[in-house]
């Protein structure tokens, strides 16, 4: 894990008067998955859709295999940022899957038409060959018997599945997921937590911000738990979990384990 995907530099975000990062550094290596965990309202979701260019930072750099996001450098010391044009910005962001608490699937459109519309629209693949990697995810997800199916036919666990699936058409570098369990009944959240498993294990480069403290412990290679838009600690899941070094963990932890 010596390749660096996503590195982040002194983000800072602000809405209003409230600041909600405070100055996040990170580096995320290839094939790791890192786990963040916290309080609600402490930065977590925010951080994410950064990384991503969903919201734009107030200060700070986040890159991507290297690449500044979401800005350009200019300048004789490259000290000026401009914002990218959208069309690059678009183009950006088809190497970063995201997958959120809610589906956000087109609910006139079977589970296999909404995973192949990235790569149809926006890859501009044959449509042959969409539908047939398409499928091919959908079984990988454990839904081949569902790529018919519309969205109202499948549960909840089904449809976020359908989900993942759709941001892995798009053959990303890193999966970014926001807390992907929390909108579904509890019998449903173990089939998604599944998934995400085996994509960990196949080396996919992972941000998953969670409250399942299970999954963080099990699958993440790193812990890092935030807290009022700071990063608090960070370490191995063995470690953040079984010896936490600070107080505002050890309570936090006492809360949710």
């Amino acid at each position: 894990m010596n390749d660096i995907v996503l590195s982040a530099q002194g983000v800072r975000k602000r809405f209003g008067e409230t600041e909600v990062l405070k100055g996040i550094d990170l580096q995320v290596a290839a094939g790791e998955v890192l786990c963040v965990i916290g309080p609600s309202g402490s930065g977590k979701s925010t951080l994410l859709r950064c990384f991503n260019h969903l919201e734009k930072i107030d200060a700070g750099r986040i890159r991507i295999d290297g690449e500044l996001v979401g800005y350009e450098q200019h300048g004789p010391s490259g000290t000026v940022l401009r914002e990218r044009r959208p069309r690059d910005i678009r183009r950006q962001r088809e190497r970063i899957g995201m997958v959120f608490q809610r589906f956000h699937l087109f609910p006139h459109r079977t589970a296999v038409q909404n995973v192949m519309e990235g790569p149809l629209v926006v890859k501009g693949r044959p449509r042959a060959r969409a539908e047939r990697q398409a499928r091919e995810l959908l079984d990988r997800v454990g839904l081949g018997d569902r790529a018919d199916h519309y969205p109202a036919q499948l549960s909840g666990g089904q449809q976020q599945r359908v989900a993942i699936a759709r941001a892995l058409a798009m053959e990303p570098t890193l999966m970014l997921f926001d807390e992907p369990t929390s909108a579904l009944d509890p019998e449903l959240v173990g089939e998604v937590l599944g998934v995400m498993r085996d994509l960990a294990r196949s080396g996919m480069t992972m941000i998953v911000v969670t409250h399942e403290m299970g999954f963080a412990r099990e699958a993440g290679d790193r812990v890092l738990f935030m807290d009022q838009g700071a990063v608090v600690e960070e370490g191995r899941p063995e470690r953040v979990f079984g010896e936490p070094r600070h107080e505002r963990t050890r309570a936090f932890l006492s809360t949710v384990l």
